[in-house]
């Protein structure tokens, strides 16, 4: 027991020495580095020190040089504006020398006119008495020739412009006839050159129309199949188109016969419709008929648009093309109204050329001047007037209407457009070999013998056939019975024997049909 308390207490006592040992050491190593770090300190401080001197001594270096660069540089600023000043100086008592001067010469001149206005306002006093002076001569003057002449101012003066107009009168007479006499033989020669040379220009054709068409058959066999049997399809034909088909001796064809050319167009394209099909009667033939209708109104329209292209007139109302393009199928004296409306149109545009006026107004009154024509048999009126109304309605040109109503001479021609289309529908009408009376009288005749039945109420239709010999007329069932189909044909009979001359007789044929028509859906 005592040995392991004696090891125990040498152990304890070991670790104590060592405990004291270490903090021994521990405290030395203190102080050691406690002397170090003084040292360094205070050598840091030296340097410190040292930087903060050399950095005093650079920097009262850098301000002396400072001052020195600012001393020069406000020393040069200071001689550059001296400089300037001056020359400012300089310029400135060179401008007042300069002032001065004009100044002086303003002065002089103010001088002298002054002078020239005294000298003038003397002068000018001068003048007016002297024409005070002149004055009083004068009214002594003219005192002294009324005592003598016994005519006061004013007679004498009306006296005197009497006798000089009594004098001029002759002379003045004499010029203006002179004038006259020249202005018409250099109008006359003028004009002569312009019509020669406008329709040396335009050299148409012949335009002379017939009333009959022919059209070709296949064979003669074709003839008993268009007649039908008991001839019914032929009768039909004549029905619907009122058109005369006249079949004869003639070798493979047929002709057809009527006044109004649309008519005879419509039957002979039906016609030729029917033998390229083959299958001829009543109801094949009614659907023929009806287009050739529409094709002759296509073909209208086509007309027209030829005509307007033709004559280089722009901006028409597409209703007045139409009715130009109906024109191809009107005739005036056997004259082709179409072909006599371009031609027309033709001329006034190049003889208004020729004068330096509007040719394409020239030319569009001159298309448009017998455009009543293509109305004529539907509406009452004479053409020009029908034309004047109808281009009114559709807003044309104030000098194309003035020119359509003057045309034929039934107003004063007001304007040059005017008076050169009445010119150029002259010369197309005296062509030789343009028109034929005989022709119209013809058509005419026919016209009043159809305007005549269908003025009749109940008339739906009415056909001139057989030359005029033959009035075919298409009346309403509703309106008209039988037993008064007979007391209307005496009277339409009765009133072309008092309105007409015609040579024969004219037979006044009624039909009065009635139809039903459905369709099976």
């Amino acid at each position: 027991m005592s040995i392991e308390i004696a090891v125990l207490l040498i152990v304890v006592a070991l670790a104590v020495g060592a405990a004291v040992s270490g903090f021994i050491s521990f405290k030395q190593g203190i102080r050691y580095r406690q002397r170090t770090a003084e040292a360094a300190m205070g050598s840091a401080e030296k340097e410190a020190e040292r930087i903060v001197e050399d950095a005093k001594k650079t920097a009262e270096t850098l301000k002396k040089e400072a001052l020195v660069e600012a001393k020069d540089e406000i020393h040069k600023s200071r001689q550059e504006t001296e400089k300037e000043l001056k020359e400012r100086r300089i310029e400135v008592s060179r401008q007042e020398r300069r002032i001065n001067q004009k100044e002086e010469t303003i002065d002089r001149k103010l001088d002298n006119l002054e002078k020239k206005e005294e000298t003038l306002q003397g002068k000018l006093k001068s003048a007016e008495e002297k024409m005070a002076e002149a004055e009083r001569i004068k009214n002594s003057q003219l005192d002294m020739l009324e005592k003598i002449s016994e005519f006061t101012k004013e007679q004498a003066k009306e006296y005197l412009l009497s006798n000089l107009e009594n004098e001029l009168v002759h002379e003045k007479a004499v010029k203006v006839s002179n004038f006259e006499a020249q202005i018409k033989d250099d109008c006359e020669a003028k004009a002569r050159q312009y019509i020669s040379l406008a329709i040396a220009r335009c050299a148409a054709d012949q335009v002379s129309e017939t009333a009959v068409s022919v059209v070709a058959l296949p064979n003669d066999e074709m003839k008993g199949r268009i007649i039908g049997r008991e001839g019914r399809n032929i009768r039909t034909i004549e029905t619907l188109t009122g058109v005369d088909l006249i079949i004869d001796d003639t070798p493979e064809a047929i002709t057809l016969s009527c006044f109004d050319q649309v008519r005879r167009e419509v039957a002979r394209i039906a016609l030729e419709k029917l033998i390229q099909d083959g299958r001829i009667h009543p109801t094949r033939i009614e659907e023929m008929v009806d287009k050739a209708r529409r094709e002759v109104e296509y073909k209208i329209k086509q007309e027209g648009e030829r005509a307007v292209l033709e004559c280089n007139v722009h901006n028409l109302n597409h209703e007045l093309v139409k009715l130009i393009g109906r024109l191809r199928f009107r005739t005036s004296y056997r004259q082709n109204v179409l072909d006599h409306s371009i031609e027309v149109s033709h001329l006034a545009g190049m003889m208004a050329s020729e004068l330096g006026v509007d040719a394409n107004l020239a030319r569009r009154a001159g298309l448009l001047h017998d455009i009543g024509k293509a109305l004529s048999y539907e509406i009452e009126g004479s053409h020009v007037q029908i034309g004047v109304d109808v281009c009114k309605k559709y807003k044309e040109n104030a000098d194309v209407i003035h020119a359509i109503e003057a045309h034929h001479g039934d107003v004063e021609t007001h304007t040059v457009v005017a008076a050169l289309v009445q010119a150029a529908d002259a010369i197309s009408a005296a062509r030789p070999g343009a028109r034929s009376e005989n022709y119209e009288n013809y058509i005419k005749r026919l016209q009043k013998l159809e305007e005549i039945c269908t003025s009749y109420d109940g008339v739906e239709k009415s056909y001139a056939m057989q030359a005029g010999r033959e009035v075919r007329i298409m009346i309403k069932p509703e309106k008209i019975n039988d037993e008064k189909m007979v007391l209307v044909a005496r009277e339409i009979a009765k009133r072309i024997e008092d309105e007409m001359d015609y040579p024969g007789q004219i037979k006044v044929n009624l039909i009065r049909e009635s139809r039903a028509v459905e369709y099976a859906k």
